[in-house]
C-alpha cells in the first residue's frame, strides 16, 4: 500500500475517480427526475454524497482498480471495476436501507448511479488504453482468463511496452507453459502497481529478496544497452536463476516483441550504443527493383549485408564469393528465406580479372557492395603478399569490372585500421579508399577515368571519356562483435575449454560494433553518397578487450578469474593498443544523419597511383615481405610498418 500512495499516479486516479462519482451520482437525479431535480432530493443528494463517495472510492482500493497501469487495462481490469461498482452499490443501497429504510430516497437513482459509474470508471480506463493501442497498433484485449500451469514460474523484468508483449503473448498461447508472477522496474511511479493482474513486485535490486518464488527471468527491456545492462544481467546472476532477454532495439526491425525471439542474453547487448536509424526511404531508391552484386557474400558482414537488401526487393541479387562452403549455406538460406528474390551464385576470386568481368558482364548489377578482403591482422603480417592481391588488386579488378557495365554506386567496405595504419592489412585497406579518391580526382578533371589493368603484360591503361555517373564512396567502421576472425569466438572457445582466455593487453581497446549496424551502414552509406566519399559510423566509446572477456565469462556462468583464468600475451604482429577512425589532416564534417560523418580526404592522380599500386604487385610476386611494407609505407605515408 505504501508503494501506491507514494506514487503520484495515485492521485491523478482518485481524483478522477472521485470526480466521475460525484457526477455519476448526481446525473442519476438528473435522469430520474427528468433533469429538474426538487429542492428537497437536492438536500437528500447532498447529504447523502459524502458517505456514497466514501464508500465507492474504498471499495474501488479493496478490488485493486488502483493497482493497474491504466495504459494496459485489459478485461482482466474491466472484470474487477465491474466487480467493485457492484459492490459498492450494494453497500450503499444496504447502509441506506439499514440507517433510514429508504424513507426520502428514490431507489431507481441507485440502480442508475451504478449503470452510469461501471460505464464512466470502466470508460476512462478502456479510452486510455484504446489510445495507446491505437498508437502502438496493438490487439486492445489479451486473454480474460489467467490460466496457471505447472509449468516455470516466470519474473519479468521491465513493466513497460516490451514486458506487457510478452506477458500478453503468454496469456493468449497455453503452448508456451509459462506462469508470469510478477514484474520488477525501478520506476517508482509502477511500484505496487499490476498489469493484466500480474504484480510490480518491486525494484530490481530487490530480485534476490523476493517473497514470490519463481523459476527463470526475461529480461524486456529492449533500450537496455552498456553499462544499465550490465547492471541487470549481475542482478540476475544473484539468484542463480536462468534469465533471457528480449531482442534489443536495432534487432526489433519489425517492432513485435515475442516469446519466440527471446534469447540468451549475449556480448552484444553490452555494448553501450544507440540504436541506428536508417533513412529507409533514401536506401529503397536506389536499391528497389535493381540489380546488386555483393563481393565476400559468404562472409559476416556481407551475409548480413544480402539479409538487410533483400527486405528492399531488389530486382535480383548476385553473390560473389570464393568460399565454396560460404557460398552453398548462403545461397541455401536465401532460397529459404527470401525466395521472392532472384538470387544467382558466382565462385570467383576477385584476384581473378578475368573470372570477375565474366560475372560482371552476365548479371550487370546497378549496385556493387564490396565486402572481400582478408582482415585477419596477424595473419597479414605473416603473408602480405595475399594481402597485397586480395585487398589492392581484387579491389581495382573489383572498379574496373563496376566500370565497364557502368554501374550507378560502388561501396567499399574499409576499416579503422586503415587510420595511420600500423599493420599489412590496415595499410592495403588505405590503398583501397585510396583508389577510391583517385576516381573522384580524374572524374572532376574531366579527362576520364584511367585503371590500369593488371592482367595485360603490355602494361596499357584502360581510359574512359566520362564518369558515367558512378557514384564511388567507403564505409569505416570498427570491429565487429562475433565476426569470422573476431576475439569473441576465440574467447568462446577458451571459455569452452575451461580456459585460459588469452587477451594481448590489459589496456588495449577496440571499437565495436553489431553485425547489423555495419551492414545498415553501408546502405545507408549507399543512399547519402554522392561519390568520394569515406562514411564513418559515430562509434561511441571504445570497449576493454578485458572488461570484454570478463563480460563474456560471466555469461557463461563462470567467475573471471576463479573459475576461468585470463591470461596476457602480449600484442600480435601488427597490433596497436589503440585503433582510430580519422586520420590527421581528413576533413570530417556531420551529414544529415546524425550517427554518420563523412570524411572528404586527399584526391589521388590515377595514373600515378595504379603506377605505384602495379610496382607494389611485381614485388608482391618476390614474397619479400619487408619489400612489401616499404612499397606500402611510399603509397600510404602515414603507415608505421613492423619489419
Amino acid at each position: 500500500m505504501r508503494k501506491i500512495v507514494l506514487s503520484r499516479h495515485f492521485y491523478y486516479m482518485l481524483l478522477m475517480d472521485a470526480v466521475l462519482v460525484m457526477a455519476c451520482f448526481f446525473a442519476a437525479y438528473l435522469f430520474r427526475f427528468e433533469f429538474s431535480i426538487p429542492a428537497k432530493e437536492l438536500h437528500t443528494l447532498a447529504k447523502t454524497l459524502p458517505f456514497v463517495l466514501l464508500v465507492k472510492i474504498f471499495t474501488f482500493y479493496l478490488f485493486h482498480l488502483y493497482h493497474g497501469v491504466w495504459r494496459y487495462t485489459s478485461l482482466v481490469d474491466m472484470m474487477n471495476v465491474a466487480k467493485a461498482v457492484f459492490t459498492s452499490s450494494l453497500l450503499i443501497i444496504l447502509g441506506v436501507l439499514m440507517i433510514h429504510q429508504f424513507r426520502g430516497y428514490p431507489r431507481s437513482v441507485f440502480l442508475v448511479d451504478m449503470f452510469l459509474t461501471f460505464l464512466t470508471i470502466g470508460g476512462i480506463r478502456m479510452a486510455i488504453r484504446l489510445h495507446f493501442a491505437q498508437r502502438a497498433g496493438t490487439e486492445v484485449f489479451p486473454s480474460i482468463h489467467r490460466q496457471r500451469y505447472k509449468g516455470r514460474r516466470l519474473l519479468i523484468i521491465g513493466a513497460g511496452d516490451a514486458g506487457e508483449m510478452v506477458l500478453r503473448e503468454i496469456r493468449d498461447n497455453p503452448s508456451v507453459k509459462l506462469d508470469p508472477v510478477g514484474f520488477l522496474d525501478d520506476d517508482p511511479e509502477k511500484q505496487g502497481l499490476s498489469i493484466h493482474g500480474v504484480p510490480v513486485l518491486g525494484r530490481l535490486e530487490e530480485i534476490d529478496r523476493l517473497e514470490v518464488d519463481f523459476d527463470e527471468i526475461i529480461i524486456a527491456v529492449p533500450s537496455a544497452r552498456g553499462e544499465e545492462m550490465r547492471r541487470v544481467v549481475d542482478l540476475c546472476d544473484r539468484t542463480g536463476k536462468r534469465y533471457r532477454t528480449v531482442p534489443g532495439m536495432g534487432e526489433l526491425i519489425d517492432g513485435r516483441v515475442s516469446v519466440k525471439t527471446v534469447r540468451e542474453v549475449t556480448l552484444e547487448d553490452f555494448l553501450d550504443r544507440e540504436v541506428v536509424c536508417l533513412d529507409h526511404e533514401g536506401i529503397a531508391r536506389y536499391l528497389k527493383q535493381k540489380k546488386i552484386l555483393v563481393t565476400g557474400a559468404g562472409g559476416s558482414i556481407g551475409s548480413e549485408l544480402v539479409r538487410q537488401i533483400c527486405r528492399f526487393n531488389p530486382q535480383a541479387l548476385a553473390l560473389v564469393e570464393m568460399s565454396e562452403l560460404n557460398l552453398f549455406r548462403l545461397e541455401m538460406e536465401c532460397k529459404q528465406r527470401f525466395g521472392y528474390v532472384d538470387t544467382s551464385g558466382y565462385l570467383v576470386d576477385n584476384r581473378s580479372r578475368e573470372a570477375l568481368q565474366r560475372a560482371f558482364q552476365e548479371f550487370r548489377p546497378q549496385v556493387v557492395f564490396h565486402a572481400a578482403a582478408f582482415k585477419h591482422v596477424p595473419m597479414q603480417e605473416l603473408h602480405p603478399w595475399e594481402a597485397v592481391n586480395n585487398n589492392v588488386l581484387g579491389t581495382r579488378n573489383m572498379m574496373e569490372a563496376a566500370l565497364d557495365v557502368d554501374v550507378e554506386c560502388f561501396v567499399l567496405v574499409s576499416t579503422d585500421k586503415a587510420v595511420r595504419p600500423a599493420n599489412v592489412m590496415g595499410a592495403t585497406k588505405r590503398v583501397a579508399e585510396m583508389i577510391i579518391g583517385s576516381m573522384l580526382h580524374k572524374a572532376e578533371s574531366s579527362s576520364g577515368i584511367a585503371l590500369h589493368s593488371a592482367g595485360q603484360a603490355e602494361g596499357k591503361e584502360q581510359h574512359r571519356d566520362e564518369f558515367s555517373g558512378a557514384r564511388f564512396m567507403a564505409v569505416r567502421f570498427g570491429n565487429v562483435i562475433a565476426s569470422s576472425g573476431s576475439a569473441i569466438p576465440i574467447f568462446q572457445e577458451q571459455i569452452a575449454r575451461g580456459g585460459p582466455v588469452t587477451v594481448t593487453h590489459p589496456e588495449i581497446t577496440r571499437y565495436f560494433m553489431t553485425i547489423q549496424e555495419a551492414a545498415q551502414l553501408i546502405l545507408q552509406a549507399g543512399a547519402m553518397g554522392k561519390g568520394g566519399e569515406i562514411f564513418i559510423l559515430d562509434m561511441g566509446k571504445p570497449m576493454n578487450i578485458l572488461e570484454m572477456a570478463r563480460d563474456l565469462i560471466r555469461l557463461h556462468g563462470f567467475e573471471p578469474e576463479r573459475d576461468i583464468p585470463i591470461q596476457f600475451i602480449g600484442l600480435r604482429p601488427g597490433e596497436k593498443l589503440y585503433e582510430e577512425l580519422i586520420t590527421k589532416g581528413e576533413g570530417i564534417v556531420s551529414t544529415e544523419h546524425e550517427k554518420i560523418l563523412v570524411l572528404h580526404g586527399n584526391r589521388y592522380d590515377p595514373k600515378i597511383l595504379n603506377s605505384q599500386i602495379d610496382e607494389l604487385l611485381e614485388i608482391a610476386r618476390t614474397y619479400d615481405a619487408n619489400a612489401i611494407k616499404r612499397k606500402l609505407q611510399e603509397i600510404v605515408p602515414e603507415y608505421t610498418p613492423q619489419f
